[in-house]
């Protein structure tokens, strides 16, 4: 079965095995060094063993024979073939093999009662013990040397078997711990399993929360999921809202010119059809209107037009939206005025969502002023670390009370021509470049205030 590398089954499995792994192998490092150093250790002893042996024997037969207890011991001890040579006081040859390894000369010319070295013998490496005593051996006493001696093959090989039964160990817990990671991995991630499966078979409406009891390390993926699901059903629930609305608002325009069409038709007479041909475009203007609303408040609900955010100079812009409908505003018989705060005031947004709210706001000034409006004033400067924009007009008054209305969605005070969306467009416009647009409390009329916080 192919194994995917990118499932957390298989990273975690590399996880832990990766540096126990890396551990075994310096263990086994370690343990071949050991079992090596056991060797020498347990064959320098049966070495000596020997020698002591072959020394007690040849003291006390003088030479000519060696017990057959001592011969079992060259035959057993050590694990391997042992060589000896002796010789008596005087240098004279007793018992043993007749031509024994050569010693390094540093290690000959100082006069030892055990000495350890390593030589050639019949072309292999041996390791050497070298026994000194004083023993009477023929009646003449003297130094007695016993020389014995060991292939180093015997020795690599006892060390070899070690190292392999201490790696064949280690190798099989490895196995088993593999196993049981393998498998013990895939019985934790039941539950994310049984989570996935518990999703997988939802329909597409349900968004209700996930409920089912999940591990603790998997709880903060379901809360983030139980909140996402959240979000998600806000926005169709909005988005379905906005629809209706939009239905409902599209829906008595659309009426209105199919009527006032049907009734251009039924026209008498050329005055009454240019009469009814002026209504109707008005009815198709305003339609017009109410349908490029809906289509900037969808867009700004989904930051689509968000894009083009950047830092730009407020002063300026409303400079240049005063310009551009101070047209309008006199052509109505209105004073308009505009104080500049003098300097550029920078903060991040979109040039053309903020010039369209202000213009929504002056708009809104001019249609629903009343018959009273006679000045409009705007003030631009900057509040500590937020730039303000201020539009006042001595038109109908306007509390604060009634600002949760004025910036709902197809709301209005009075009856009239608008479609309720100017204002809550603005509002949108402004809490997207992390601002507040406001009511303000005014002696007369109305004052809506708009800030913005200063780029750093």
């Amino acid at each position: 079965m192919k194994t995917d590398p990118h499932t957390l089954r298989f990273r975690l499995f590399v996880l832990i095995l990766t540096p126990l792994l890396i551990v075994s192998l310096f263990l086994g490092y370690w343990r071949f060094s050991v079992a090596q150093q056991t060797a020498n250790e347990l064959f320098d002893r049966g070495l000596l063993s020997t020698a002591l042996a072959i020394s007690r024997d040849v003291a006390s037969s003088e030479g000519d024979a060696l017990s057959p207890s001592t011969r079992d011991l060259l035959t057993d001890a050590s694990g391997g073939e042992v060589f000896y040579h002796a010789t008596g006081p005087g240098g004279y040859y007793v018992t043993g093999y007749a031509y024994p390894p050569i010693e390094p000369t540093a290690l000959g010319a100082e006069p030892q009662t055990t000495s350890y070295f390593e030589a050639i013998y019949r072309d292999e490496p041996v390791r050497v013990l070298k026994l000194t005593e004083n023993a009477q051996v023929g009646g003449i006493t003297g130094q007695t040397i016993i020389r014995v001696w060991q292939r180093m093959s015997d020795r690599n090989e006892f060390a070899r078997d070690l190292a392999l039964k201490a790696a064949a160990l280690m190798g099989a817990l490895l196995v088993t711990l593999a196993l049981v990671v393998w498998f013990g991995v895939q019985l934790g991630l039941r539950p994310l399993n049984d989570l996935q499966d518990a999703i997988d078979k939802r329909s597409q409406n349900d968004l209700s929360p996930i409920k089912r009891a999940v591990p603790g390390e998997v709880k903060g993926i379901v809360r983030t999921l139980n909140r996402l699901f959240g979000q998600v059903s806000d926005s169709i629930s909005a988005q379905q809202a906005f629809i209706s609305d939009a239905a409902h608002q599209l829906r008595n325009p659309a009426a209105g010119i199919l009527a006032m069409a049907e009734a251009v038709k039924s026209a008498k007479t050329n005055a009454d059809r240019e009469q009814r041909i002026d209504k109707l475009l008005y009815a198709a203007k305003h339609s017009a209107h109410v349908t490029e609303q809906l289509l900037s408040l969808e867009r700004l609900t989904y930051g689509r037009d968000q894009r083009d955010a950047k830092e730009i100079d407020l002063n300026a812009i409303v400079s240049d939206v005063c310009t551009d409908f101070a047209y309008l505003v006199l052509k109505q018989d209105v004073r308009f005025e505009f104080n500049s705060a003098g300097q550029p005031i920078k903060v991040f947004g979109t040039e053309v969502l903020l010039k369209e709210a202000i213009k929504i706001i002056l708009d809104n000034a001019l249609t629903h002023g009343g018959p009273s409006l006679s000045t409009i004033v705007i003030n631009c400067d900057a509040d500590g670390d937020h730039a303000k924009v201020s539009i006042w007009d001595d038109g109908k008054d306007l509390h604060p009370d009634n600002a949760t209305k004025i910036f709902g969605r197809f709301t209005q005070l009075e009856p009239n021509s608008g479609s309720g969306l100017g204002l809550a467009i603005a509002n949108e416009i402004v809490q997207q470049s992390n601002g507040s647009l406001t009511v303000d409390p005014v002696a007369k009329g109305a004052q809506f205030t708009m800030r913005l916080p200063i780029s750093a």
